[in-house]
């Protein structure tokens, strides 16, 4: 099944809603009306282009011009039961009928005087109903060309048309304004109204087939689904799924599992969108200024209505007990509490006593804060004043400052994760930071210009400050210094988001770029520039998502953190690093493919290989497990208790598999050849010899003293393998002294490169171990040991030092104040 959808002069086919399989282009205007028509699809732009598609092929089948003085297309309908056959309505009010497989104009219906707005088939063969710009539904007999029956409703134009299936004669209307109207087509009157179906015009209405339920979709961007199970005819609204009708103000994820994002929009609605699921969606509704009073008259009174919600915070702490969300509103004193559980506002309004008696009414709320218990809730005004109240009661629990806590707007309220610190920044250029119980001042900071807003990381206790100048400051709550500066940003910061660890900083300002700062190195290390301005962001609890809201946008966008899954180098970006522009996800891209090309290139990232040693003053170990290493002494002790009570059973042979030679790295064995023939009868006498690969590559290291292909080898073996090696360098065990000689030489490289330290001690130990009567009787070795010897002295009073300073650095680091 194909989904259609046109936008700007394309129109496009989705598959399972999400992948494009068919674009078709060729309008030179925007198009405005589309109609499936079985293997081909139709489309009209405003340009008065009416173009036939065929559907696999993409290719143009039919093109219609028609003349705007005379007929603007305005409704599309295949009449059912009509082969081939569209109906056209326009804006002077006439009707078409084409055969568009003959591309012949078969009859012209003569209009009623005013503009076709909707076309829709009824029920009953060769009957449509014909919706007009003046209210009136004409229910018309194509075959005969005569009325029906007509109908008037009193809201304006009409908008959409449909039909019951389900065996009531009812037609529903819907308008401009929002209502639907619902019409009894044998008694030829009006049933009842579903006022308010939406807060705007109603884009679309369809009854589903044989079923009582009605779908509806508006301008306000909801889609409700409407069921007639009442005896009075009427619809109750059975489920919805709804967006914001205005672009949001501002996002914040709710709770600690990443789930839910709060969002609040110009629409003066607070609602819920689940991460997961869009079924876990919900509205809070919208804010009115007498909740009581609402409820009786509905919020269809403009004076009733809040203004838009400009700032808000939210706890889940003590949302099961009470109201768990605090919001300011544009314009207003008071603030307002929302219940999430509950999915409504709540009965509380936190207005500042000195505001109630009539005075300062252009003062107005700017910031509110609730502290991490949910207990309390601090609301900043443009008076310079910041209340405490109590969320359960909503009581006035005090104020900060004797007269005022700022001289100037408040533009941000912090307050940590202990309820001991309140942290508060005004438009006078100064960040105070005061006791949280007795509303004392502690320390206040004077910047170097205003901020703009603030945000506190609690578990770290960083405090990023936003400044007028386009530039951040990140202070130290605790030692009230500051530690990070950052500039880059090209004009006004809307918002900053910390990530969960507290190590990045997200910023998003108006020169539509979002940033990325690490607060440990002090360096931006991402950024990206978007076609439209993020307005807000908000930074998971679970550090996957990165949520933004843009300028003119309805929807919330989801960046994922590709350093969860994929392997990124957060290398410091230059100053003046110049990002390419990203279209944000669902906005128009005239070339997809080559878009999609340059987004995988720049994925590309170059893996970075560590070297054997990051310096020749460093003492390495080895990348091997211990058990390569470790018990090499113990060898004896661990096969005589691994030592089998019975003899091995010989296992039943399966031809069926391959013999596998055991060992570190099992290989497949080499099969034997079976006959005769082809069998060498010379006696090869190399498998005679006792020298194995490592006691040859020891006596060649001894002319190039280069112990690398040694050191290599010995690392591929496994424990016992070392041992019989070691065993066989002795003269008794078919070696040689000048072997010996070599192995202690390689012991002194290994210690002199500082390489692979473990390994030349565990090898050192297991030598000395099975030769020591051998080298205390030759001089040879014996002097060879006393260099090896001086080495090792020397490596672990290297390693003493390394040792003492990293100790002492790490002390002064954990008692210092910096």
């Amino acid at each position: 099944m194909l989904v259609f959808a046109a936008h700007g002069n394309y129109v496009k086919a989705f598959a399972k809603n999400k992948d494009i399989v068919y674009i078709y282009e060729g309008h030179n205007a925007a198009v405005h009306l589309l109609l499936p028509f079985g293997d081909h699809v139709i489309s009209v732009d405003r340009d008065n282009t009416l173009i036939v598609w065929d559907v696999q092929s993409e290719e143009e089948y039919l093109q219609l011009n028609f003349d705007k003085n005379t007929f603007t297309v305005s409704a599309l309908l295949h009449p059912s039961t009509y082969i081939n056959k569209l109906l056209l309505g326009s804006q002077q009010g006439s009707l078409q009928l084409w055969n568009i497989k003959s591309n012949k104009l078969l009859y012209t219906f003569q209009g009623w005087d005013s503009s076709v707005s909707v076309l829709q088939q009824a029920p009953a063969v060769d009957v449509v109903a014909v919706g007009l710009t003046s209210g009136m539904i004409i229910i018309h007999n194509l075959k005969y060309d005569e009325m029906v029956m007509k109908f008037q409703q009193d809201w304006g134009p009409v908008t959409a048309i449909s039909f019951r299936t389900d065996g009531f004669p009812v037609m529903a209307v819907g308008s401009h304004v929002g209502h639907v109207g619902l019409w009894d087509l044998e008694e030829k009157k009006l049933i009842t109204q579903m006022r308010e179906t939406h807060s705007t015009a109603v884009a679309g209405l369809t009854f589903v087939h044989g079923e009582p339920l009605l779908i509806t979709t508006g301008e306000d961007n909801a889609i409700r689904v409407w069921i007639f199970d009442a005896p009075g005819g009427g619809g109750r609204l059975l489920r919805c799924r709804m967006g914001h009708g205005a672009p949001p103000t501002k996002i914040k994820y709710h709770g600690s599992d990443g789930q839910n994002i709060l969002s609040a929009g110009q629409d003066g609605t607070l609602q819920s969108f689940s991460t997961i699921h869009e079924s876990f969606n919900k509205s809070l509704g919208h804010g009115c200024k007498n909740k009581k009073k609402s409820k009786k008259k509905g919020l269809n009174y403009i004076f009733m209505k809040l203004p838009p919600i400009t700032n808000f915070a939210s706890e889940t702490a003590r949302q099961s007990y009470w109201d768990g969300i605090v919001a300011c509103h544009q314009g207003c004193q008071f603030s307002t509490t929302w219940n999430y559980q509950k999915g409504s506002m709540g009965a509380l309004k936190l207005k500042p006593r000195r505001c109630k008696k009539g005075h300062d009414e252009n003062v107005y709320a700017t910031a509110v804060e609730l502290t991490s218990c949910g207990n309390f809730a601090l609301v900043g005004l443009s008076s310079g004043h910041v209340d405490v109240y109590n969320m359960q009661s909503g009581i006035h629990r005090g104020r900060y400052g004797k007269n005022e806590t700022h001289h100037g707007q408040i533009r941000g309220i912090a307050v940590d994760g202990l309820n001991q610190l309140t942290i508060t920044a005004g438009g006078d250029k100064q960040v105070k930071f005061w006791k949280f119980k007795s509303k004392e001042l502690v320390y206040a900071i004077i910047l170097d210009s205003s901020p703009a807003t603030i945000l506190l990381h609690r578990d770290s206790g960083m405090l990023a400050v936003a400044m007028d100048d386009f530039r951040i400051t990140v202070l130290d709550s605790e030692t009230r210094k500051i530690v990070r500066r950052f500039t880059g940003h090209q004009n006004q910061i809307n918002d900053m988001a910390f990530s969960p660890d507290g190590r990045w900083l997200i910023t998003a300002s108006m020169d539509c770029t979002i940033r990325t700062w690490d607060l440990p190195s002090g360096c931006l290390i991402d950024c990206f520039l978007l076609d439209s301005a993020a307005i807000s962001i908000t930074m998971s609890p679970t550090g996957d998502f990165l949520a933004t809201a843009h300028v003119d946008n309805l929807g919330i966008y989801l960046w994922s953190n590709k350093t969860l899954y994929n392997i990124i180098a957060l290398r410091p970006l230059p100053a003046d690093y110049q990002p390419a522009v990203t279209v944000l996800p669902g906005a128009c891209q005239q070339d997809l493919k080559t878009s999609d090309i340059e987004t995988e290139v720049q994925d590309q990232m170059i893996e970075y290989e560590s070297s054997e040693q990051l310096g020749e003053q460093l003492v390495t170990l080895s990348l091997l497990p211990e058990s390569r290493w470790k018990n090499l002494l113990n060898l004896d002790v661990i096969k005589k208790r691994n030592k089998p009570k019975e003899p091995p059973k010989v296992p039943k042979s399966v031809p069926f598999f391959i013999p596998t030679i055991s060992g570190l790295v099992p290989h497949f064995a080499a099969a034997e050849q079976q006959g005769a023939e082809g069998q060498s009868k010379v006696v090869n006498l190399g498998v005679l010899a006792q020298k194995t690969e490592l006691y040859m590559q020891l006596e060649g290291a001894l002319d190039t003293n280069n112990y690398d292909h040694v050191i290599k080898l010995l690392k591929g073996m496994g424990p016992s393998n070392i041992d019989i090696e070691m065993r066989s360098l002795a003269p008794e065990g078919g070696g040689s002294l000048n072997v010996m000689q070599s192995f202690l030489q390689m012991i002194s490289y290994m210690l002199c490169t500082k390489r692979d330290f473990e390994l030349a001690q565990a090898y050192l130990a297991l030598y000395l171990k099975l030769h020591l009567k051998v080298i205390a009787a030759e001089p040879v070795l014996l002097e060879e040991m006393s260099k090896v010897s001086v080495l090792l002295e020397e490596t672990w009073m290297h390693m003493q030092t390394l040792f003492n300073k990293s100790m002492c650095l790490l002390g002064y680091m954990k008692s210092a104040l910096l």
